[in-house]
């Protein structure tokens, strides 16, 4: 439970009112009751206020907090900002335990950080070890010489395998999959996959082979400050470690390829699949669905739209969308010509008549 004053003091953010009121919890504005903080931060929201019953609500800077018949208000200049920090202040977590479940297996020559909780049936492999702090749920699993920094937290079912390196502060969602080999295969001789590459369509003569494996020799390495979704898979480099930068968040079901280097404070949305050996730089955001061939590389700053293919080199700072992918505004007036293509082909036939007669 926390005042109004208190909740104010951790955001930095001025309130209004009776700073004495306690809240629980956080709600909608139509759903919130009396002990909840209406999450309500543009004029939008605020209409709902009168259908709940908050007493104090996270607003908007300026608004008049007491024409929704509110006690209470806190004022947020960048709103999402605000909920952030009230997310956290109020989250109850996972009900983790303290210390080391009986039932989980920890190898002898682990190395376990002071006030680390443990959850049941999980496995800590030899020589791993685990930041001061962290909370490793049920299920998980560690492998051979894992480092995990302080303060991580691990949902059920998470597995790291052996020798990924894996800086402070790390969440990984339920099931997420650090770790295993890479996608790698190559024939005795030149395939018909190679050929078709080559010449971009013709298999040429090579004949069916069977598939033989290139081992995983590398591992993964995670930056400070990352978050990995609900089962999203990264896989281990083939000679180098796959790389994931400070402050990188992965959302669910992310698949990141072998080799791949991915930089500092990048997000990756809902089904975004990344092939091998791509070099993508800083601040890149990728929206659901999109998919990016192998070997390409892809510059700072870059946004690509939900669904996007991206098969070619992408500079710096480009805004791009579509499949294949390519500038957003250019994508725009592909999508706008689509549309007009039905009434230009029946011009196009009246015309032919015309010339016809």
């Amino acid at each position: 439970m926390y005042s109004v004053h208190e909740i104010a003091k951790t955001l930095d953010a001025q309130y209004a009112g009776d700073k004495t009121l306690v809240v629980t919890s956080a709600a909608e504005p139509q759903d919130a009751n009396l002990d909840q903080i209406a999450i309500a931060t543009s004029p939008k929201y605020a209409e709902s206020l009168a259908l709940g019953k908050a007493r104090v609500a996270l607003l908007w800077e300026g608004a008049d907090w007491q024409s929704f018949g509110l006690e209470a208000a806190i004022f947020a200049p960048r709103p999402r900002m605000a909920m952030g920090g009230i997310t956290q202040l109020l989250d109850k977590g996972q009900g983790a335990g303290s210390g080391i479940h009986p039932t989980a297996v920890v190898d002898p020559d682990a190395l376990i950080g002071d006030n680390v909780s443990i959850g049941p049936l999980t496995i800590v492999s030899a020589g791993a070890q685990i930041g001061a702090g962290s909370v490793i749920g049920p299920h998980c699993f560690i492998g051979q010489d894992v480092r995990v920094g302080v303060n991580a937290v691990l949902r059920e079912m998470v597995s790291i395998g052996a020798r990924a390196q894996i800086g402070d502060r790390f969440i990984a969602q339920p099931g997420a999959r650090i770790g295993a080999d890479g996608f790698s295969y190559v024939t005795p001789e030149v395939s018909h996959v190679e050929n078709a590459r080559k010449t971009l369509g013709d298999t040429q003569d090579a004949q069916g082979q069977s598939w033989l494996r290139i081992h995983s020799l590398g591992a993964v390495a995670i930056g400070d400050d990352v978050e990995v979704g609900a089962n999203s898979t990264i896989d281990n480099g083939t000679i180098r470690n796959t790389e994931i930068g400070n402050g990188s968040k992965l959302d669910n079901l992310v698949h990141v390829g072998h080799n791949t280097r991915i930089g500092c404070d990048c997000l990756l949305c809902g089904q975004v699949g990344i092939a091998g050996s791509v070099d993508i730089g800083n601040n890149v955001v990728l929206g659901g669905q999109v998919g990016v061939s192998d070997n390409i590389q892809i510059g700072d700053g870059v946004v690509a739209g939900g669904g996007s293919k991206i098969l070619s080199r992408v500079p710096a700072g480009r805004v791009i969308l579509g499949y294949p992918a390519v500038k957003m505004e250019t994508q725009t007036e592909i999508y706008k010509a689509q549309r007009r293509l039905p009434r230009i082909l029946k011009d196009i036939d009246a015309l032919k008549k015309a010339v016809f007669k």
